[in-house]
């Protein structure tokens, strides 16, 4: 009985071993049942910490915090896009995408052949909303302003259009670097009512490239698709624009 005591008050106070099944005859006088152990088998304690499963924990906490996030991308993109048709989206919530885009950090290895084409003359982008810097205001953009840009010339326009007033339009070259598209304006077109346009050199032939860590101005690109492109200027402005077609001088 001593055998017996002693075994039991053993395994009720450790139940987290199991031993192998196997039977020993057993020798004490008038006991007439034998000892019978369980299949070996630890487990381990609650304190210790496997390497290994604290990283497949944190990899899924990780892809369930991307998946989250892109999530919340789509749905930014589509507010983006519903407000580029119709112009009724409200400001709050076009700033409250463009936070969330930027916060995602998209990979930006296609956004210059998306937004520049891959030949000549490139891709035509109407600008739709902006905001201020810290996104405490913004506004639909009230005329027509579309940027041109040519991925394969390294070329930029920016122009706003008049109808049948006329236009105005800068252009010059730009740099690619990640993300960062910088750029100078060194000629100027105008076109007034029914006349021809005219061009005025504003800045002698720059062989330099231009740059992001001078006084050039620049865009950051949180986010370039086919339809729509996202970027925050030097100011620290942020804005938005939709794909359009090339806008003709005539």
């Amino acid at each position: 009985m001593l055998l017996q005591s002693s075994s039991s008050s053993f395994l009720s106070s450790n139940p987290g071993i199991l031993f192998p099944t196997f039977q020993i005859p057993c020798r004490l006088p008038k006991l007439q049942t034998c000892l019978r152990f369980s299949p070996l088998k630890t487990r381990a304690s609650l304190d210790e910490k496997d390497p290994n499963s604290q990283a497949a924990s944190l990899l899924f906490q990780n892809d369930e915090q991307n998946k989250q996030l892109n999530q919340e991308v789509e749905e930014s993109v589509r507010v983006l896009k519903n407000a580029a048709k119709t112009r009724k989206v409200p400001a709050a919530e076009i700033m409250a995408a463009f936070s969330t885009i930027e916060r995602a950090k998209v990979d930006p290895s296609k956004f210059l052949e998306t937004l520049g084409g891959t030949k000549s003359p490139g891709r035509t982008w109407m600008l739709v909303f902006t905001a201020e810097k810290g996104l405490g205001r913004g506004r639909y953009f009230p005329i027509t302003a579309i940027q041109r840009f040519d991925a394969a010339a390294k070329r930029i326009e920016n122009g706003v259009y008049l109808g049948p007033l006329g236009f105005l339009t800068f252009e010059g070259p730009f740099s690619w670097k990640n993300r960062i598209l910088a750029f100078v304006f060194e000629r100027l077109r105008i076109k007034i009512g029914p006349f021809d346009p005219f061009d005025i050199r504003i800045k002698g032939k720059d062989e330099r490239e231009p740059s992001n860590k001078g006084k050039d101005p620049f865009f950051i690109w949180f986010y370039i698709d086919e339809e729509i492109a996202v970027a925050r200027g030097r100011s620290g402005g942020t804005a938005y624009w939709v794909r359009c077609r090339r806008v003709g001088y005539s």
